[in-house]
């Protein structure tokens, strides 16, 4: 009869733990899902950012050593990725062609201009940015003109910082959300053995003597939730990469591991601190105030 009961008790724990972990899982996946998009929102964004062009037009007098010295300069500046130089001959063979026509035949000249192109590093695309470097280079003697799509910078920044903003917020609500509903299925896990909490109380256990293997416990299920979550989360990645490879959402390892570990820690620190609360609480009750 006793083997029986002891049989039907832990069939009951272990059901009460598997949807406690099940829970916290479900929730941490979905805040694991914002952060795949937050992260993924800022490669796109950054992948954008480094299309941009900043065009240097020199002057047609300028020496080529003087030039060299300029693209090794750019080469190793903090803001560039990449350059690459255009003669006045390259531009007009791919003017001519982009036109249909050889304009120089009735021009009789070229009126293009040696150029370099650089393409920006993503942190250095703003228009504040942009205007000081097109400023110190524009003190170059062998500067011409420099161009670039400051409407299109103006624009991109706003909208970046924008969607930048709402998707933080949205996380930030979301995160809280998580915290409710992850302290919700822990308190009901102690609830269910607050006649055990008070029955060791009364024995004359001390508070952290009860409160210990409750909290190791509730850390253990939030770490299993949590690596439930990750798993599944890859599992979606590598899914949705097999539909839609382009977005590659697997990619940034640094960015995903730096997401996992964050889930792992609001798993545990979550289960932890609603443990402590949740025990406290049912440690200060009086007997007869259990059963409300």
């Amino acid at each position: 009869m006793n083997t029986s009961f002891e049989k039907y008790q832990k069939r009951r724990l272990r059901s009460s733990y598997f949807s406690v972990i099940i829970s916290i899982a479900l929730v941490l996946f979905l805040v694991g899902v914002l952060g795949l998009i937050l992260i993924k929102t800022n490669s796109i964004s950054k992948h954008f950012k480094e299309q941009v062009v900043m065009t240097i037009f020199l002057k047609n007098d300028a020496k080529n050593s003087d030039v060299d010295i300029l693209k090794a300069e750019l080469k190793k500046a903090d803001y560039t990725k990449s350059i690459k130089y255009i003669s006045k001959k390259e531009a007009a063979e791919k003017y001519s062609k982009d036109i249909g026509e050889d304009f120089m035949q009735f021009l009789g000249e070229n009126p293009l201009k040696n150029a370099i192109d650089i393409s920006l590093k993503s942190d250095f695309v703003t228009p504040e940015k942009m205007e000081a470097i097109e400023k110190n280079l524009l003190n170059r003697s062998l500067v011409y003109e420099i161009s670039y799509d400051k409407p299109l910078i103006d624009l991109l920044t706003k909208n970046i910082k924008r969607l930048t903003f709402w998707m933080l917020l949205f996380s930030a609500v979301f995160t809280l959300i998580a915290v409710v509903l992850i302290n919700s299925s822990i308190r009901l896990s102690v609830y269910s053995k607050r006649f055990t909490i008070k029955t060791m109380q009364m024995v004359g256990a001390t508070k952290k003597f009860i409160r210990v293997p409750f909290i190791w416990k509730s850390i253990q299920l939030g770490f299993l939730g949590a690596i439930v979550a990750i798993i599944a989360l890859i599992a979606l990645g590598l899914y949705v990469n097999n539909l839609v490879p382009e977005l590659n959402l697997l990619s940034d390892y640094k960015w995903f591991a730096i997401l996992a570990l964050f889930i792992i820690g609001l798993g545990i620190l979550i289960s932890w601190i609603s443990t402590f609360f949740a025990t406290q609480r049912f440690l200060n009750l009086q007997v007869d105030e259990l059963y409300y």
